[in-house]
């Protein structure tokens, strides 16, 4: 979990460096980072389920594997397309560590601590996410740009070292029945699926914020194969995703929570580095170090949350972290620009550890009670929707942003225009919530009511 996050955030900070070594426009090596997002979010349903299928433990040590050795290619890469390729092949290793390590939760952790290795899971994406820019930085002004991707060797090849000394061996793949024949992988839904979100991720990514003719016609494309991948679903013998598992209020209900909760917390790192920069008039270094206070809170609240899941229960901690969310973004919406550094970074803190709470509590309540042969595939369910969020949310919250500061280039929008197009954003943001805790309530009562719909006795 820790090299797939660090994996992601230590590329950002290379982009000028590697614009400048191969000669490129930023336009260009932005596929640097896009092409590892893609890879991850295209592929991961797909790799928890094939890990359902085929084995996890042997899948995942693939994963640490490809990770490590498309890390390498990285380094040594002579061309710009040659990097981007090797970015795909890390993210698709990525992926796999991504969705089998929450997987592997269930095998490994009993079901009274969940919540805690939820929480070190959630703390290790932190830490990774928050290592990213501060330690790329060191080694690009140290030992070059190349040395970001090198890193990653030493640290691949101890994680396998460590999954294959101590992870449970593989049991025998799952069976559709009784006596019968080995479940197949579905190759069909695979590829629908990975197109259509394939098409909605370069929907919401290409152009930079801006929504023309292509982005439409990508979006377009994808709800088209939206409906393609649920016939495809329906009739398939095995298929990718079961749509039966959707009638389940909890899993539901937490995939879109989860969804709409990243699209909120990607309004905190499109909004805040313009309104600490333009409207707080800090400078580059400050603006790096307030906004990595967001995932360092995160890093150290991590477990606690898990504990705490563990010990009122995950939906009702589900519920609360929506709160923290909630009134942090409130609190932004109505905060004035006089309150300075101490105004943003404090209900940024509230946010967070709303957040680390959240998602602590929501995964803990899905990956409870779950059947072992779909643990992958849910687990790659969720780390979808908050990639699915995360993504849409750099496209709509900047939309609502730049929308809010009523100017055509934000990047020289007047400190009054900033300020009241971050208090627009996060009152979108707080809206974004309240939508999310109906839905909390509702999945809750529903849940809540189940036993007594099936305790009444059938007519007739």
């Amino acid at each position: 979990m820790l090299l797939s996050s660090l994996g992601t955030s230590i590329a950002n900070v290379a982009l000028p460096t590697l614009a400048q070594a191969f000669t490129a426009s930023f336009q260009a090596v932005q596929w640097i980072v896009l092409a590892y997002l893609l890879a991850i979010t295209t592929l991961i349903v797909s790799v928890g389920r094939l890990g359902d299928i085929a084995g996890r433990r042997r899948l995942l040590l693939a994963g640490i594997v490809l990770f490590t050795m498309a890390s390498t290619l990285c380094g040594v890469a002579p061309a710009l397309w040659l990097l981007i390729a090797a970015r795909a092949a890390q993210g698709l290793g990525a992926a796999i560590m991504m969705a089998l390590t929450m997987a592997l939760v269930g095998e490994t952790v009993p079901k009274e601590k969940t919540g805690s290795a939820m929480g070190l899971l959630g703390t290790m994406s932190a830490t990774g996410t928050a290592l990213g820019p501060s330690l790329g930085g060191v080694l690009i002004s140290g030992l070059g740009w190349r040395a970001i991707f090198f890193v990653n060797i030493p640290l691949g090849i101890l994680t396998f070292v460590l999954a294959h000394r101590t992870l449970p061996v593989d049991r025998k793949g799952p069976k559709t029945g009784p006596k019968t024949h080995q479940v197949r992988f579905d190759n069909v839904g695979t590829v629908l699926l990975a197109l259509t979100l394939a098409a909605y991720a370069l929907a919401m990514t290409v152009g930079r914020g801006s929504f023309g003719p292509i982005n439409a016609a990508l979006l377009l494309a994808s709800v088209f194969g939206a409906g393609l991948f649920v016939l495809a679903e329906a009739r398939a013998p095995s298929p990718l995703i079961r749509l039966a598992m959707f009638g389940n209020p909890v899993l539901s209900a937490s995939l879109a929570m989860s969804m709409l909760v990243s699209t909120v917390m990607m309004a905190t790192l499109v909004v805040g580095p313009f309104y600490l920069s333009r409207a707080l008039g800090l400078d580059t270094a400050s603006v790096g170090i307030i906004v990595s206070v967001g995932p360092l809170v995160a890093a150290l609240t991590g477990v606690p949350a898990g504990r705490i899941a563990d010990r009122f229960g995950a939906q009702r901690m589900t519920i609360i972290g929506l709160f923290g969310i909630g009134a942090g973004s409130l609190i932004l919406s109505m905060m004035p620009a006089t309150l300075g550094i101490p105004g943003y970074i404090a209900p940024s803190v509230v946010i967070t550890v709303g957040y680390a709470l959240f998602q602590t509590a929501n995964n803990t309540a899905v990956m409870t009670n779950i059947r072992p042969d779909q643990r992958g595939v849910i687990s790659g369910m969720l780390n979808l929707a908050r990639n699915l969020g995360l993504i849409t949310g750099a496209s709509v919250m900047g939309a609502v942003f730049a929308l809010a500061s009523a100017t055509v280039d934000i990047t020289t929008a007047g400190r009054e225009s900033i300020a009241t197009g971050m208090r627009i954003t996060f009152a979108v943001a707080a809206a974004l919530i309240v939508v999310a805790l109906a839905i909390a309530v509702g999945s809750r009562a529903l849940v809540t009511r189940a036993p007594l719909r099936r305790t009444t006795p059938p007519r007739g």
